[in-house]
């Protein structure tokens, strides 16, 4: 491995220099991000990566080299117009001392990541939705078309999903449903999978979100292997604030 620094954080090193090294490597491993800070330090008035990192990433790209994209930040940094150039990008957060050993070892595959994005990421400066938004918060110009979605993250292996269903088709009022779904690890690795619940309500009497988180279970698959996730939904799953301001469940 060669290490060349093309930029700091904000100005540019040697970038001449980082272009002739990437011809001679096999792989690209770029990495950008931000300086560790802790509240009102870390304000800044622009999601956009700093004007020297943006260059550097469009110097490595334009080698034509397979690049895995090692984002270091502690909010999401635009990053739309290096996404499609990169063959893999991995979000590291801000990972403490220890964070580049656990990148290295997701990288070479000696660990197979199965982290899912706990924020919706978004695809420019100002489009910042909440992945549970309100069909009416969509509207008149208002497109909900993040980077990443809530929820979202890949692994080196595939999983699909099957079987969807529930244990009865009518709840009675204060009773309990058991959602089910089979999960298959359809790739050659093992991995682990974290199986998400969301509800919706199709109608409300107030607006109501187009889904909301209500239940995860993060499971071990080996290659080939099946396994049913089961869900139990609650009462007060189903339930949100109306009109008069205190909880409810409508049929």
């Amino acid at each position: 491995m060669t290490f060349v620094p093309g930029c700091t954080y904000d100005s540019l090193i040697d970038i001449d220099s980082a272009i002739n090294m990437a011809k001679n490597v096999d792989d690209i491993i770029l990495c950008l991000g931000e300086k560790p800070y802790a509240e009102t330090p870390g304000n800044i008035n622009d999601l956009t990566l700093d004007k020297a990192q943006l260059d550097l990433a469009k110097a490595m790209i334009s080698t034509g080299k397979p690049m895995v994209l090692v984002m270091l930040e502690g909010r999401p940094r635009v990053i739309n117009n290096m996404v499609d150039g990169s063959r893999a990008i991995l979000i590291g957060f801000l990972p403490g001392l220890e964070g580049g050993r656990a990148l290295a070892n997701i990288i070479f595959n000696d660990v197979n990541p199965s982290a899912k994005l706990p924020i919706t990421y978004p695809r420019y400066p100002n489009a910042l939705y909440h992945y549970d938004y309100k069909p009416l918060e969509a509207q008149g110009g208002n497109v909900y078309g993040p980077q990443w979605d809530f929820g979202f993250g890949l692994s080196y292996t595939t999983f699909n999903y099957g079987n969807l269903k529930l244990d009865k088709d009518m709840i009675k009022k204060g009773k309990n449903v058991i959602a089910s779904v089979k999960v298959t690890n359809s790739g050659k690795v093992a991995g682990k999978e974290v199986v998400q619940l969301y509800l919706c309500d199709l109608y409300g009497s107030v607006s109501r979100p187009v889904r909301q988180l209500e239940g995860f279970n993060k499971i071990l698959l080996q290659p080939g292997e099946t396994k049913e996730v089961t869900f139990i939904i609650k009462p007060e799953q189903l339930s949100f604030i109306g009109r008069n301001n205190k909880k409810i469940i409508e049929p």
